[in-house]
């Protein structure tokens, strides 16, 4: 397995001995934010490398001491030794490889989630509202906050639509993957004849933008506030101090109607600078901007990522063929971890494969 070469394994050491440099200075408070953040992403960096290091060195050793060795049964239980640190030496490479592998800029951030209800009328609602609950309850397991922004709701208690603000470390690394149709089969609760109805809903996952990523002008938005209406239910006509916000100069739209006209205010902010900043992104990248579309889509059954499964309890995740019978786990919120984390591993080794092929090219 190839490895970075040594000179730029130095580089990160040696950088992160500046740093502690500079931070044991005293610098402003500005400085000494910047630092510390990078100063906490290159540490676990170089505690692998000074790992890696000292096994090379003991490695070393033993080869010299069993080279050196007249004795046949020390000469073996050196071998032995040796044998058992090339092993370790091969799984600090490729720990030391993944955290090496380039991060997703955004990955650290917290993120607005947006389910909407695809095709399937109220199952696909309903469904919608069961994905949402499944992430709250993942959120809470992982300490994050959850704080909806908007949610239209049928007659039955499913979302037509809902947007979300999940806020804590690292969020968008975790939920990044989500992105796209889930598909659901199962009897409906409204379904006498006992059919499997299949119907679907999409997910967007966006990364949450700062106030110093996107500038937004007061001239370029208009401000209404405005009474909530629509069908009903837990989240929708509970104040008369609905805000939307409409960015002038891309015509993105957004309403928040849960909270006071101050709060409302917040959050439609929160979501617009979200929306701004991933519009900048996919102008940017119209790779990434590709990969979004084909991920969400129009919300059609067939441009699936996941389906559920119900009456076989399993969940199936097609973009790298896991299926898991443990459905309601994972619909729970509880299990959701175990696909989540397969994800973010099959990446990495998609990341890692590419690193090797440009070593070796």
């Amino acid at each position: 397995m190839p490895v970075l070469p040594r000179e730029k394994l130095d580089k990160v050491v040696e950088r992160w001995e500046v740093i502690q440099t500079e931070l044991n200075a005293g610098p402003d408070p500005q400085s000494y934010a910047k630092l510390n953040k990078e100063f906490a992403e290159l540490d676990p960096l170089v505690t692998s490398i000074q790992e890696l290091r000292a096994v090379e060195q003991e490695l070393a050793d033993l080869q010299e001491l069993a080279e050196d060795a007249s004795d046949a049964e020390m000469r073996a239980m050196a071998n032995d030794e040796i044998a058992e640190l090339r092993q370790r030496l091969a799984g600090l490479q490729q720990d030391l490889q993944i955290l090496l592998l380039p991060k997703d800029a955004a990955d650290e951030r917290s993120a607005i989630v947006e389910i909407r209800a695809g095709t399937g009328g109220d199952e696909a609602a309903l469904f919608a509202a069961d994905l949402f609950r499944m992430y709250q309850r993942y959120a809470d397991l992982r300490g994050w906050k959850t704080e909806i922004i908007s949610a239209s709701e049928n007659d039955l208690g499913g979302y037509k639509e809902i947007v979300a603000s999940f806020t804590g470390e690292g969020v968008f690394a975790r939920l990044k993957y989500e992105s796209g149709v889930h598909r659901v089969q199962r009897v409906p609760e409204t379904e006498a004849g006992g059919r499997i109805h299949t119907s679907a809903a999409t997910v967007a996952v966006l990364p949450e933008a700062e106030d110093v990523d996107v500038d937004i002008r007061s001239e370029d938005i208009r401000i209404d506030t405005m009474r909530a209406s629509g069908a009903g239910g837990q989240h929708v006509n509970r104040t008369d101090s609905a805000v939307r916000i409409v960015h002038i100069p891309t015509g993105i739209t957004v309403v928040s109607a849960e909270k006071s006209q101050h709060q409302n205010r917040r959050l439609a902010m929160k979501v617009l600078r979200s929306r701004i900043y991933e519009q900048e992104m996919e102008r940017r990248s119209d790779e990434r901007a590709e990969a979004r579309k084909s991920q969400v889509g129009s919300g059609d059954r067939s441009q699936r990522i996941r389906t559920y499964n119900f009456p076989q309890g399993r969940v199936s995740d097609h973009r790298i063929n896991l299926t898991l019978h443990k459905l309601p786990e994972i619909i729970s919120g509880d299990g959701l971890d175990e696909m989540v984390e397969a994800l973010i591993s099959h990446h990495q080794a998609e990341q890692l494969a590419a690193f090797e092929n440009d070593t070796t090219t």
